[in-house]
């Protein structure tokens, strides 16, 4: 088998600045050891997210010249249009500025006080938005993906029979849709099988209840289902997509992630209430519903990234670049989300700081210390992002404690990748002097991004 390359050449670079050791001490004591308040141009490897950060195509920057930025009905408008529409078949297509904003105006027209809301695993904004509405997001993922050593092919999947239980403990009145994350972001970049998506179409229909897929990065599952599934085997990836979409009522998307663009998101139905409820709130908060937010030259960016993302060859070696990494890690005992995730590799930071208790923030010790030691940000899915608290105000730990270590889409080589290697197992074989922290302070709604440590 031939070595798996980057599709790509290289047109544009960027400097790295890696400061000193000192300095990064420093640096994240100013930050209140929170990485979210360090300056991109102190971290020399940015992995913080995947979101928005990737190297747009030359056919994208191309396109940004074709621009329309008429305000209603811009040629632009179509061509994004066009490009969602053959891709997801749905009826009613609306931009906005990213995902969370089709999120937000999804709950706010969809989601009254005291509703319910199942998926496999819900992400840190979407949750943000379906409980500042009045719902309960509930996680429902399947036993394998729990299981970080595990194997299994489809990890992502929801658990049927827990979803069947769900809707029978709330009653189907109380759920105005069910969803479903492809790829499942806080259970490791995990995919979902075709057949569990058709499974919780099947269940949540059975009971009336619209299913919406958010779809941040469907085509880095349609690659997993080519390869893992079977009866895919070979099939276009756009295919597969469009399968997926025809199981779903509606869906979101962060276009930052499988859009390969720095901005951008959409909401997609078939529903005419649904999509005159959506538009007006649209109209109200993020534009016009032919721009929604963005400026044309987004829309054609949008328009060339889509497909981009759906080509064999750039999936090929997007997934290879994950698997190096994690193989790497794996077989210098450093314990990882097995197998690797679609757009990031996972630490499982409760393994890696065995010594430190999930309320005293392993993720959150494991984070500094990658970047004490190399300058590496990453981000904490753990008890900080998507812990909770019961009635008494006590804190619950997560079922996880993962670092993730998200890749921007066509950024780093294989040199980057070694030297993350290193510092992260340096990191590991040193990982007894690191010590837990408390909060000093935070926010009531996603708390990671604004929290305050400090060391035990």
């Amino acid at each position: 088998m031939r070595t798996i390359i980057e599709p790509f050449r290289i047109k544009m670079t960027e400097p790295i600045n890696l400061i000193s050791k000192e300095e990064r001490i420093e640096k994240l004591k100013k930050a209140h050891n929170n990485v979210f308040f360090l300056d991109a141009e102190d971290c020399a490897i940015d992995l913080l997210t995947d979101s928005g950060t990737g190297a747009m195509s030359a056919q994208q920057w191309a396109a940004l010249m074709l621009g329309d930025e008429s305000y209603a009905g811009s040629k632009s408008w179509k061509k994004f249009e066009s490009t969602v529409r053959n891709i997801t078949n749905f009826k009613h297509i609306f931009p906005t500025h990213q995902g969370r904003a089709a999120e937000g105006l999804l709950a706010m027209t969809r989601i009254k006080d005291g509703d319910v809301v199942p998926n496999n695993s819900h992400f840190d904004t979407t949750r943000a938005n379906l409980e500042f509405s009045g719902a309960k997001a509930i996680n429902l993922l399947c036993e394998d993906g729990l299981n970080t050593e595990s194997d299994a092919p489809f990890k992502g999947n929801m658990d049927i029979k827990k979803l069947e239980q769900c809707i029978a403990k709330y009653g189907a009145d109380k759920i105005p849709f069910g969803m479903i994350t492809i790829t499942n972001n806080t259970g490791g970049g995990q995919p979902v099988s075709m057949e569990n998506i058709r499974a919780t179409k099947e269940m949540l229909s059975a009971h009336k209840i619209p299913l919406v897929i958010d779809a941040c990065r469907f085509a880095e599952n349609s690659y997993f289902i080519s390869e893992r599934e079977e009866g895919y085997k070979g099939k276009p990836l756009i295919e597969i997509a469009q399968e997926i979409f025809s199981y779903a009522d509606a869906a979101t998307m962060s276009l930052k992630k499988d859009g390969l663009v720095n901005i951008g998101g959409f909401f997609v139905c078939n529903n005419n209430d649904w999509a005159e409820d959506f538009k007006n709130m649209l109209i109200l908060r993020e534009g016009f519903p032919t721009y929604g937010g963005l400026a044309g030259r987004d829309l054609e960016a949008i328009s060339v990234g889509l497909m981009e993302a759906l080509d064999l060859d750039y999936q090929k070696y997007r997934n290879a670049t994950m698997r190096y990494l994690n193989k790497k890690l794996d077989e210098s005992g450093v314990p990882v989300i097995k197998p690797n995730g679609g757009h990031a590799v996972f630490l499982d930071a409760k393994k890696f700081m065995k010594h430190i208790p999930s309320l005293e923030y392993p993720g959150i010790s494991l984070i500094n210390a990658l970047y004490i030691e190399g300058a590496i940000r990453a981000v904490e899915i753990g008890s900080v992002m998507f812990g909770s608290f019961d009635k008494d105000g006590n804190e619950i730990a997560s079922d996880l404690e993962l670092v993730r270590l998200a890749f921007p889409r066509r950024v780093y080589t294989q040199s980057h990748f070694d030297y993350l290697a290193e510092v992260i197992i340096e990191v590991w074989k040193k990982r007894g002097q690191y010590k837990g922290l408390i909060i000093t302070k935070q926010a009531k709604v996603l708390r990671h991004f604004s929290c305050h440590f400090k060391s035990k």
